[in-house]
């Protein structure tokens, strides 16, 4: 699963980058993901509507078994 979830990110990533941002694969346990805010995301008081309807839509949508996306 964790192989999917970076395949996934990378799909993803050319949209945070336009903006300044990035995204980092902290770990994945029991269709749990931990990421890391990276660049414009870390201090954007949007971070969490990004992580939720962005990210974690995305990965819920294309890698079947992910439960939760959280940033740490």
């Amino acid at each position: 699963m964790k192989e999917q979830v970076k395949a996934a990110l990378d799909k993803i990533r050319p949209q945070l980058q336009a903006d300044g941002g990035d995204v980092e694969l902290v770990d994945v346990e029991n269709g749990n993901v931990s990421v890391r805010l990276k660049g414009a995301c870390a201090g954007c008081p949007m971070s969490q509507i990004t992580l939720k309807q962005r990210i974690e839509a995305y990965l819920k949508k294309t890698v079947p078994g992910v439960i939760n996306v959280e940033k740490v």
